[in-house]
């Protein structure tokens, strides 16, 4: 039934507001289906076709309750035309893609805040849970659902509708777009919880989207970047896990299993939009990507160039993650201690309180400095935070490096040795 739910849920959303024009009896349609599910199959067990049955049970409750409706009459005929009967092997729902498009820009309406727009499209539209999206966020569960609430008052009152705006708005909400599309890519990219690292179905997903945005807006060097940016992230999902599922570390990848046609898509995307001259975050994140693209081998990476890029990436989108992620190429180029001490400025800022990554960083730092009791201790505190398995499995084994009974003997590194197998973010793209 959980399988169901997080498969179903958002395309079952999706469809059903496609029909009804109404994003809260939708909503409240596909719960009671779900709803009468859990009782349904407990009696008769779970169809072969579970999504049909469900789709089903939302859309006849969604037409009983329309019909319930005298004003809604009109809509009623229009929607009992429109719906397919009952098959075990029912006709593919109608260019869901394009649906979900239309959801995305629909919820991300200039009515409400961009927080707001960001966090009702992940939950509605892309179906990640709270804690998914609270995590992605960077903000208190708490603060999350008071903030759901009121963009669905929002969504209400202004009657808004399932469709795209028109063109000479869609500029305006590209920039929720492009971060809702990049955050369900992250999710994917790096799941926040549960056994395994990757969700790749997620990925597949902000992809297909970002290209169809990228075709309602060719000549948008953000939305070609964010393209680029998540085709160079995800040709090296190959090489990011081994056969266990846990992360293999960006200087231990197998570069030949990196997808070398992503690659080339993604690196001439970029090229076409930085000869726009107009740079932006997504465009330089994807340069950062391009850089280690570039490098035959983790030895020959440029990392002085991209610390440099991340300067320029933290002065036009100066998030908590960035800074992390600059710590760490900081500390590549020019050793650990100048790493450190940009962690330190990150921590004291308090933004990414409780994120495993954090000190996860710190640890590695300190290892390659042979400062290993507090390596130790930091490892632990990340162990503490982590929610994802093969990454508590990941952190375990460098636990185990640093603690173990020979441990307190051993010298700091070299730096140039000591850029071997750090714990680099980059397993959560930077937000």
């Amino acid at each position: 039934m959980a399988g169901a739910f997080r498969h179903d849920h958002h395309q079952l959303v999706g469809s059903l507001v496609e029909f009804t024009r109404d994003r809260d009896l939708a909503e409240e349609c596909v719960q009671e289906a779900f709803a009468a599910a859990v009782e349904h199959w407990r009696r008769a067990g779970v169809p072969r076709r579970p999504g049909a049955w469900l789709t089903t049970v939302a859309r006849n409750r969604a037409v009983d309750r329309l019909r319930q409706e005298r004003t809604r009459a009109v809509r009623l005929r229009e929607l009992a035309a429109a719906l397919p009967g009952y098959d075990e092997e029912p006709a593919p729902p109608p260019a869901v893609g394009d649906a979900q498009l239309r959801l995305v820009f629909t919820c991300c309406h200039p009515a409400l805040t961009l927080p707001s727009q960001v966090a009702l499209t992940l939950r509605t539209v892309v179906g990640l849970g709270p804690g998914e999206i609270a995590r992605a966020l960077l903000v208190p569960p708490g603060t999350l659902a008071q903030r759901l609430v009121r963009a669905r008052r929002t969504v209400r009152a202004a009657g808004l509708r399932c469709e795209l705006p028109p063109p000479a708005e869609l500029p305006a909400r590209a920039t929720a777009v492009r971060t809702v599309l990049y955050l369900l890519f992250t999710e994917g990219y790096a799941a926040t919880a549960g056994a395994d690292l990757l969700r790749p179905a997620l990925c597949a997903e902000a992809l297909r989207l970002g290209r169809l945005l990228l075709r309602l807006l060719p000549d948008d060097p953000e939305s070609a970047g964010l393209v680029a940016l998540m085709l160079l992230h995800d040709a090296r999902r190959p090489a990011r896990v081994d056969h266990r599922g846990d992360p293999v570390p960006l200087e231990r990848q197998d570069r030949t299993r990196w997808d070398r046609a992503r690659i080339a898509e993604g690196v001439g995307l970029l090229a076409g939009a930085l000869r726009r001259g107009r740079p932006g975050p997504y465009q330089i994140q994807a340069a950062i990507l391009a850089c280690h693209a570039a490098a035959p081998d983790a030895a020959a990476t440029d990392w002085a160039q991209i610390a440099g890029l991340y300067a320029e990436l933290a002065a036009v989108a100066p998030t908590p993650m960035v800074r992390l992620n600059r710590a760490v190429a900081v500390g590549m180029a020019y050793g650990p201690q100048r790493g450190l001490a940009l962690v330190a400025q990150v921590e004291r800022a308090g933004e990414l309180a409780g994120h495993h990554l954090v000190p996860a960083v710190r640890a590695d730092l300190l290892r390659r400095l042979g400062r290993r009791g507090e390596a130790a201790a930091a490892y632990r505190r990340a162990l503490e935070l982590v929610g994802n398995e093969a990454e508590r499995r990941y952190l375990r084994g460098r636990l185990a490096e640093v603690d173990g009974p020979a441990a307190g003997g051993i010298p700091a590194v070299r730096h140039d040795e000591s850029r071997k197998n750090v714990y680099f973010p980059e397993s959560r793209p930077s937000v």
